[in-house]
């Protein structure tokens, strides 16, 4: 026998569900997947991190669709210096692109000889191995990694190809209420010093701030769905694992 309330109750349950799904995604936090290899080491094709909203502050890209509810940034907060952050890239305002914010507005930043200089001082790095291998796509990458020192004394691990495949840029000069970012794997990554695909972020294109790593797995192992190889797929050691 057809049963009319049981289907409006249960179409209620998900309805309602659903309205508390949006609100915490667009006010707290919000799962985004990795999918490229261009903040290698630190963060995997593969690794599934959580990105709170409210780091901050709001703008229409905080809310499914990018909807054009209101202008500007609500309870705006300003990024520090090597945060990492999810934005919307200028080209459509559309992508989620992943990147480490190292320039503010008004700095001037170039790359000399393959060394970042920020506001004409060489950003301070000290080489922890030469003898790692990196993904960049599906190739394999040979290359220094370093411990970068910021200005701010944020620390992090970056990488650079043995070749120094980018060596030397323009001066790229930060615009008012823009930002400029870097990939970690830096002979790898789109980012703000391709101009026409990425280029200066604006304030408003923020998303939120990259907090930690809750699931992580080897898709080059195989599909999650088969459990017979969870034991080479899953990677446990990144579970929980913060983004510094």
């Amino acid at each position: 026998m057809f049963n009319k309330n049981f289907l409006i109750e249960n179409a209620k349950t998900l309805f309602y569900a659903l309205i508390i799904a949006i609100f915490i995604r667009s006010l707290f936090l919000q799962p985004f997947y990795i999918p490229s290899s261009s903040m290698e080491p630190n963060l995997l094709v593969g690794d599934r991190l959580f990105v709170t909203k409210y780091s901050y502050g709001y703008s229409k890209h905080s809310f499914p669709f990018s909807p054009p509810i209101f202008k500007g940034r609500l309870f705006n907060k300003e990024p520090k210096r090597g945060d990492v952050i999810v934005f919307k890239t200028p080209a459509d305002n559309r992508t989620d692109y992943i990147k480490r914010l190292i320039g503010l507005p008004g700095d001037q930043i170039q790359f000399i000889e393959s060394n970042l200089y920020l506001n004409n001082s060489e950003i301070l790095k000290s080489k922890i191995s030469k003898n790692d291998i990196i993904f960049c796509g599906d190739k394999k990458l040979e290359v220094f990694t370093f411990e970068e020192l910021l200005p701010n004394k944020k620390k992090y691990i970056t990488v650079y190809s043995k070749n120094f495949t980018f060596k030397n840029s323009d001066l790229f000069q930060v615009p008012d209420d823009h930002y400029f970012f870097l990939g970690d794997n830096r002979d790898c990554s789109k980012d703000s010093r391709f101009l026409t695909s990425v280029g200066f972020v604006h304030k408003d294109n923020l998303v939120g701030k990259a907090q930690f790593i809750f699931f992580s797995s080897d898709k080059s192992v195989g599909s999650i769905f088969f459990f017979w190889k969870w034991n080479n797929s899953i990677r446990l050691d990144r579970f929980l694992k913060k983004i510094k």
